[in-house]
């Protein structure tokens, strides 16, 4: 059985991009700064992302200054709570977020949704993978499932988000689709990636549900080896990770990340911000951050964002009944 959440099902309602819809008061409105909030910890996707987007905007020169703020908990819900509660005093703040906020208001871990935001834009895909310690004598998917059939409590997958998260969702695809139980595979969940990579090293997992940029770092940096990308094809940004499919394991997945602002946002600084992240694409600043980290531009803004959203809140919705987490 195929699973499936492709960029071609993620872009299916980000066709409209903001050059046909943004008001043109926004062309001459520039960006002092923007103050980024990070709903986990350091390392992590949202961590690179938020930090990658700020690189690019202000050596582009599209906005003055950027800063980045780490608060994690709740799933990221500490963060969602503290924007919406302080709505009239972070006008000035962009929350990067993901399909984490789909799955996660799903499933009941956090009581607010996308809809309880402002909707700035959608800015990425990032590819997930399954990665193990340097050392490790796992080097393939065949090895990771070969190692569970033998042992299957003593073979967790670890990742940087709670039971029932895109990490966890990604895993339990992954290993169905080789012909495994999703809901008997042992996940633990950590804080944001660097928490989950400390347990890797540790071994107290034998490997880790991530996205495949945070893996390329860390194969860069020698400390993993990626055994499975969750790409149609191979990835140019690290073209020596195998594909699930490459391996016989028909899986694929892309997540989407992007930016919200507090509810309420005036409509000026919204369509400011909105100018500025889609004028990015077209700098050279942007596309060395972008491949770098082996991302998809996937932009869509505003009410295109939303259509977005949910769109893919009705395809997740499906694809974790189909796995057992609702």
């Amino acid at each position: 059985m195929t699973f499936t959440l492709t960029r071609r099902a993620l872009m299916a309602a980000a066709t409209a991009t903001l050059a046909l819809g943004a008001p043109a008061m926004a062309e001459d409105m520039a960006v002092d700064s923007i103050h980024f909030l990070i709903p986990g910890g350091a390392g992590g996707g949202w961590d690179g992302t938020a930090r990658g987007t700020g690189e690019a905007l202000t050596k582009a020169g599209l906005v003055g200054t950027a800063s980045f703020e780490n608060m994690s908990g709740g799933g990221g819900g500490k963060a969602i709570g503290y924007l919406i509660e302080n709505a009239d005093s972070n006008h000035g703040t962009l929350m990067v977020n993901s399909t984490p906020i789909v799955i996660r208001s799903l499933t009941g871990v956090f009581p607010h949704n996308f809809r309880d935001l402002t909707m700035v834009a959608g800015t990425i895909g990032d590819y997930a993978a399954i990665v193990v310690g340097k050392d490790s004598p796992i080097n393939s998917m065949a090895d990771l499932i070969a190692a569970y059939k033998a042992d299957p409590r003593g073979t967790a997958i670890g990742g940087g988000s709670v039971p029932g998260g895109m990490d966890h969702l990604v895993a339990a695809m992954v290993m169905k689709a080789a012909g495994e139980n999703p809901t008997e595979v042992k996940y633990i969940p950590y804080d944001a990636g660097g928490m989950a990579m400390a347990a890797l090293l540790s071994g107290e997992i034998k490997a880790l549900s991530t996205g495949f940029s945070e893996a390329i770092d860390l194969a860069n940096a020698g400390e993993v080896k990626i055994i499975g990308v969750t790409a149609d094809d191979r990835v140019p940004a690290y073209a020596d990770a195998m594909t699930m499919k490459e391996q016989g394991i028909d899986a694929s997945f892309v997540n989407w990340r992007g930016f919200f602002g507090a509810p309420g946002l005036p409509e000026e600084r919204k369509a400011a911000y909105q100018a500025a992240i889609a004028k990015m694409y077209d700098t050279p600043e942007w596309e060395e951050v972008r491949a770098r980290n082996g991302w998809v531009n996937i932009h869509n803004s505003g009410e295109d964002f939303e259509k977005f959203l949910e769109g893919q809140e009705e395809v997740i919705k499906s694809l974790m009944q189909e796995l057992g987490f609702l």
